[in-house]
């Protein structure tokens, strides 16, 4: 079955150029109107993605009063629509303000339909770039969220999520291994909102940042004049997480000492803040993360093995971005959405080279890495559609050459077919399309890398 036409409507009162215009437009599905009124009816009841409009219409035909009132109103009540202005009335003028009101681009007459057919049909395919971005980001907010918040369509980090869920609701300590930037918070987040401590507090600290005097302090507490500057009584994070869950970030940076004080809690789930022999009971559960390698940390002697098993009774480690292919441009069209209408209104999307690009970068600092080059291209672009340029990326060191044929051609399948996958949302028929082999060599591959989740 053919794809509909797109629908143009020309907005024309002279009925000779309008027949003429119809009959250069074959691929596009002709609406015409004289007036304003006819204008805007075909305006609601056709949802045209481009409209060629001629300010000199009636009852100021020799004007442009009636044609800017209809660009206003087509703004108003259609702002994606993509009007193309074509007047001979004071044409630099007209134009600065038919640009300044809206419209995608203006044209002088006598009109060249060569020309204008090559305005129109661009202005169609930025129609369908601005659409497609708008239904993938909305996808990304909805069909791609694991654990209530995770944006993903990895296997990956859907098995990630799904481990995370299935551990939710027991009292067993988790350890989230990854890179920096991987989302490990987002998932500790989403690991306390689907246990059965919701209610409670989710309390985050991160070790390494905290300087090691003040680390004791920052977790259990300390008690009026336990230090100079302790003016008063203070909960540390443990006990404020009470009934809740606690976040240790960068685990592995807390100092020997204080690692004995944290297994104490861990055995006997009661602390003593500092300054203070009174024993306090607290129900917190513990979460932690680290991107360092404790099991060399604890040959060194610079990480307690006996602490190790107490916080990581599960370990999930978690995927880089790169080890996530399709899961890039996911992200960057939720983030695009979140900022471009915080920041920027104007951005619509991405454009190809710049969906491109973040497909093949590496991405060294992961999704936080992503997060910002997208909030950076939102705030710095001109147009409507954040390019390859906007992303700043620079150029990537190749990756080592692998040498083996089988494991390079594996390599290459499963980024494609992934990258496939994502632009496509996962539709089999379209992905097979894109890739130009048949739904059953499509199957075939899945099935043999392992890419049906």
């Amino acid at each position: 079955m053919s794809e509909p036409k797109p629908k143009l409507l020309i907005v024309e009162d002279d009925e000779g150029l309008q027949a003429q215009l119809k009959w250069a437009y074959e691929d596009f599905e002709v609406v015409a109107a004289t007036d304003r009124a006819s204008a805007i009816a075909a305006l609601r009841s056709e949802s045209p993605a481009v409209v060629t409009l001629d300010l000199g219409l009636p009852p100021d035909p020799d004007g442009t009063s009636e044609g800017f009132a209809v660009l206003d109103e087509i703004m108003a009540l259609k702002p994606d629509t993509k009007v193309v202005v074509a007047s001979g009335h004071g044409a630099r003028e007209s134009a600065l303000e038919a640009i300044a009101k809206g419209a995608y681009d203006f044209y002088r007459k006598p009109v060249d339909i060569e020309q204008l057919g090559l305005i129109v049909r661009r202005a169609l395919q930025l129609h369908r770039i601005e659409e497609e971005n708008r239904k993938l980001a909305a996808r990304a907010g909805d069909d791609n969220k694991v654990l209530g918040r995770m944006i993903t369509a990895a296997p990956e980090m859907v098995r990630v999520a799904r481990t995370i869920e299935r551990v939710a609701n027991t009292a067993v300590s988790v350890m989230l291994l990854g890179a920096s930037g991987t989302g490990k918070e987002l998932l500790a987040r989403g690991l306390h909102d689907a246990s059965d401590r919701a209610d409670g507090e989710f309390v985050a600290i991160n070790c390494a940042a905290i300087p090691e005097n003040l680390l004791e302090s920052e977790l259990f507490g300390h008690e009026k004049g336990a230090f100079t500057g302790a003016i008063k009584t203070t909960e540390g994070k443990i006990e404020q997480a009470d009934g809740g869950t606690l976040f240790l970030d960068e685990v592995g940076d807390i100092p020997l000492p204080l690692q004995v004080k944290l297994l104490r809690f861990l055995q006997e789930r009661v602390i003593e803040r500092v300054g203070s022999r009174k024993s306090i009971p607290v129900d917190t559960r513990i979460v932690c993360a680290t991107h360092q390698n404790l099991e060399a940390m604890i040959t060194d002697g610079r990480f307690r093995e006996d602490l190790y098993y107490r916080l990581a009774e599960i370990v999930v480690k978690i995927p880089s971005l790169a080890e996530r292919p399709g899961d890039a441009a996911l992200l960057a069209k939720a983030f695009l959405a979140n900022y471009a209408s915080e920041m920027n209104p104007s951005v619509k999307g991405f454009a190809p080279d710049a969906l491109q690009a973040i497909d093949e970068w590496n991405w060294p600092g992961n999704v936080r890495e992503l997060e910002n080059r997208v909030k950076r291209a939102v705030i710095m672009t001109d147009g409507k559609l954040v390019g390859a340029e906007d992303l700043d990326l620079g150029d990537e060191d190749d990756e080592a050459d692998v040498l083996n044929l089988k494991a390079a051609r594996e390599k290459t399948d499963r980024k494609v077919i992934r990258r496939a996958l994502s632009r496509t949302d996962g539709n089999i028929s379209s992905t097979a399309k894109l890739l130009g082999i048949s739904r059953p060599t499509l199957y075939d591959l899945l099935k043999q890398y392992d890419l049906q989740t």
